[in-house]
């Protein structure tokens, strides 16, 4: 949940101004506490404050991308970056010390960005990675320590490891019957898809169903995602109650966009089998709805089916999403997004290492390292990501140069940096507080490491990386074209979303051939078919309820992109002028397929009221 705002501010300015609601994760605050600063306290008192300060840094950009979540899962995705950025130290170790400083290092720089910012465009981990990987080629290479290269990759590694470890083994303050605290977040996950599908069914037929639908979207792939790892049977399990979600959530969202409010006792069967994930009870009675239409009586159906699925019987575990392909990571590397973004990557990385060896030869490292952060797209528009950064850095530097000058040096400094891990998770609610934070800590470490107090130099180098990642984010690139991410996450939404429309017309016995024309949406509706129950010949439900899935999940990566594009300075939001248009028009013609499968399942054919709305929603497309 977002703080809102007044609609009068510009887009963009708003967007820097909104900040993240979300309850205190107490969990992640301890770990952050326990990460940094105690293991730079062991190698100060050990003599080797250099060493504490690469384990130090080591948890510092681990615990920046730590996310409450499943805690098994955080091992590839914590792990994954930490590796790279282990790669990252060691080599960016090499070029620092075999390289004379200048524009050759500026180069090599230049062509890592391009290389690093392409590998991010494959998805959030791999962006993670491409990020850790050249900040640490920054620090590597511009930061006087003594360690040697592997050492420095070594002590890195080591670092991110050990919150990694406190990410795994710290228990959860809830115990669950049967799952353990290993599974928290798989659990938590799965609650809340059943909390969505009752809070859907809750806003049927009032303003907020649009709303509640987009949620039980989000809470489905955070489900999914949660549940992809993991062969033990606290898994196999929470995979079988996922899995019986799925009608539910068909169903609920067919009442939906029927618009007719539905008895108050139908969120009551979810919310009862959300309260049995979490606790690891069995849900007992699941009072049911009145089966007075196909949508009531679908719903009815899928809490019996889900009863079964808590049991222990029922339908079968889904399958985990297949991975990517080697082959569909080149492409999506060498696709649209992976070379603009590089692009722009290695400009701001090799011009910002350019500009800092001309200010600063011995400490050169902060800018091109700033310049990273700022130029990722996973962290808001650019003008937002800007003003933020700025701010943050000012608040942070005012507010260590103050406290360096009070705070007994070394250990006043360490504490320091424990207090600023365990603030970390709460400061991810805004960029600007969460550069705020990072900057004293990040400045408590440097100060640490033998370097003078740097506060004032801190603020300038990091108002010249904005003043360059903002004018590399505008140049116009040479064949290049703007607003290509939104296209590319439209193009591939409206895959899925038509993918889908065939299933679910293939399934009344209909011609799936043209789904782009009116008509032979008209000509499916009367087409009979065997009757839709699960198993029956003719009809596909897991397939179906794959395909819905990845159309919703499509969906809201192509809406989110928007709205990031959206919230852009004026000239770059103009490039993605009328995509919202299209997503809404594909969210309705979803939304309406949904609704057609659940009648196919009740009577065999395509009601005449759902094929009139879809052909209309693939002719507006078409147009």
């Amino acid at each position: 949940m977002r703080r809102r705002l007044p609609h009068s501010l510009p887009p963009w300015l708003s967007h820097a101004l909104r900040a993240q609601r979300a309850p205190v994760p107490w969990p992640g605050v301890v770990r952050g506490a326990l990460a940094g600063g105690p293991l730079l306290l062991v190698a100060v008192l050990a003599g080797r404050p250099s060493s504490g300060v690469l384990l130090a840094l080591g948890t510092l950009l681990a615990g920046v991308i730590d996310r409450p979540g499943p805690r098994l899962a955080a091992v590839s995705r914590l792990g994954g970056p930490a590796l790279a950025g282990a790669v990252g130290m060691a080599l960016g170790s090499f070029v620092g010390g075999a390289l004379p400083t200048g524009v050759l290092v500026a180069c090599v720089f230049a062509v890592l960005g391009l290389l690093g910012g392409a590998f991010s465009a494959v998805g959030p981990v791999a962006s993670s990675a491409g990020t850790q990987f050249l900040v640490t080629v920054a620090i590597g290479a511009g930061m006087p320590l003594p360690e040697p290269g592997w050492q420095r990759a070594l002590l890195f590694a080591g670092g991110a490891g050990w919150l990694i470890l406190l990410r795994v083994v710290l228990p959860s303050p809830v115990r669950t019957k049967g799952l353990g605290y290993l599974y928290d977040g798989e659990r938590a996950g799965v609650a809340s898809v059943y909390e969505a599908v009752a809070g859907l069914l809750d806003a049927v037929g009032g303003a907020e169903a649009q709303a509640r639908r987009v949620a039980l979207t989000a809470a489905l792939d955070q489900a999914q995602d949660a549940l992809r790892r993991g062969r033990s049977e606290a898994t196999r399990r929470l995979r079988r109650q996922y899995a019986a979600a799925l009608p539910l959530a068909e169903a609920a969202t067919a009442l939906a966009w029927a618009g007719e409010p539905v008895p108050a006792r139908a969120g009551e069967g979810p919310r009862r089998l959300a309260a049995a994930v979490r606790s690891g009870e069995a849900p007992g009675a699941l009072p049911a709805p009145v089966r007075a239409d196909a949508g009531l009586r679908a719903l009815d159906e899928a809490l019996l089916r889900a009863a079964e699925a808590f049991d222990g019987a029922g339908d079968q575990e889904p399958s985990a999403r297949r991975r990517a392909s080697a082959g569909q990571l080149l492409r999506r590397v060498a696709g649209p997004a992976g070379r603009e973004y590089g692009v722009r990557v290695g400009l701001s990385f090799g011009a910002s290492a350019a500009v800092a060896q001309a200010l600063h030869p011995l400490h050169w490292y902060w800018l091109p390292a700033t310049a990273v952060f700022l130029v990722k797209p996973d962290l808001g528009p650019l003008a937002s990501r800007a003003l933020c950064r700025a701010a943050g850095t000012v608040a942070g530097a005012v507010l260590f140069a103050g406290l360096a000058a009070v705070l007994p040096d070394p250990l006043g400094l360490v504490a320091l940096v424990a207090v600023c891990g365990a603030l970390i998770p709460i400061a991810t609610r805004h960029f600007a507080a969460q550069t705020a934070v990072v900057t004293v800590l990040v400045l408590s470490l440097v100060m640490v490491g033998g370097e003078p107090q740097a506060s004032w130099s801190r603020i300038t180098e990091t108002l010249l990386a904005c003043a360059i990642v903002l004018v590399a984010g505008h140049l116009p690139l040479p064949g290049g074209h703007r607003g290509g991410g939104v296209r590319v996450r439209l193009a591939v939404a409206h895959d899925a979303a038509h993918a889908y429309v065939r299933h679910v017309l293939s399934e009344s016995g209909g011609d799936t051939r043209g789904t782009g024309d009116a008509r032979d949406v008209r000509d499916a509706r009367d087409a009979r078919a065997v009757k839709g129950t699960a198993g029956a010949k003719g009809v596909d439900r897991h397939g179906r309820w794959a395909l819905r899935r990845e159309a919703y999940r499509t969906l809201a990566q192509a809406r989110a992109a928007v709205d990031l594009a959206a919230a852009e300075l004026p000239v770059l939001a103009r490039h993605s002028d009328g995509s919202r248009h299209k997503t809404v028009v594909l969210e309705r013609l979803v939304d309406a397929t949904t609704a057609c499968a659940v009648q196919v399942d009740d009577t065999g054919r395509v009601p005449e009221q759902h094929a009139e709305r879809i052909g209309v929603l693939l002719a507006e497309l078409a147009a």
